[in-house]
């Protein structure tokens, strides 16, 4: 039987965090969950450890990490959150993932599973599409024995929080995912809860190296 393992969560608010957040609270192969928030989480738990944190700020964000074995970083901004600043939108979307792989590798953690997008690509025009490629090739630089890369199209489930025509484009996501095939079934629209399961299965695994991982494979892993 493999020991149980110690997981940080970074972005449990969010629609994928907060599956993941669940489903190893669940999982009596983590014994202890933490997670880094900047403000408390309405939700107690014996395994459960919040951490308020500055994400700004590296001591307390490198402290607040601490030791475990795994990162999930699940983190991610929208256009409207940060009123068009694209500088604001990186400091989420890029320096804090970059930053918790840093201080993982610092603090020993040997895991590291990072929520992309499909399509990301350090070349593409495409800001958003930008932005998540030069991420994951930042995070792919660091030293840990297993990385993860997950990278869902449409994301399916209920948010906290809502965005102006998103329930539409699920939807009509539902419906053209039935003729997404071959190479173009990694844009189908995937349930946020089969993606955090993806996550945390291949946690369990041995696996070495980066991997990536799209609909079918994380569907896959969702399986098990």
């Amino acid at each position: 039987m493999m020991p149980t393992q110690i997981a940080v969560v970074i972005g449990a608010s969010g629609l994928i965090g907060s599956q993941v957040l669940e489903q190893l609270l669940k999982d009596a192969s983590f014994s202890l969950v933490k997670i880094l928030v900047r403000t408390p989480l309405e939700i107690e738990h014996p395994k459960l450890h919040q951490e308020l944190v500055d994400f700004n700020d590296d001591g307390d964000f490198s402290n607040k990490l601490g030791s475990g074995n795994c990162i999930f970083c699940c983190v991610g901004t929208t256009q409207k959150k940060v009123h068009g600043d694209k500088e604001a939108y990186r400091k989420v979307d890029f320096d804090i993932p970059v930053n918790a792989a840093r201080f993982g590798i610092e603090n020993g953690f040997n895991k590291y599973f990072l929520v992309s997008a499909v399509g990301a690509n350090e070349q593409s025009k495409n800001f958003y599409l930008k932005l998540k490629g030069e991420t994951e090739n930042a995070i792919t630089e660091f030293n840990f024995e297993s990385i993860g890369i997950f990278q869902p199209s449409i994301l399916l489930g209920a948010r906290n929080e809502k965005r102006s025509g998103e329930a539409i484009v699920k939807k009509l996501m539902k419906l053209f995912s039935l003729f997404l095939l071959g190479g173009l079934k990694k844009y189908r629209a995937i349930d946020a809860a089969d993606v955090a399961k993806a996550m945390i299965q291949e946690s369990k695994k041995s696996n070495t190296g980066v991997h990536y991982f799209t609909y079918e494979s994380m569907k896959d892993l969702a399986k098990n």
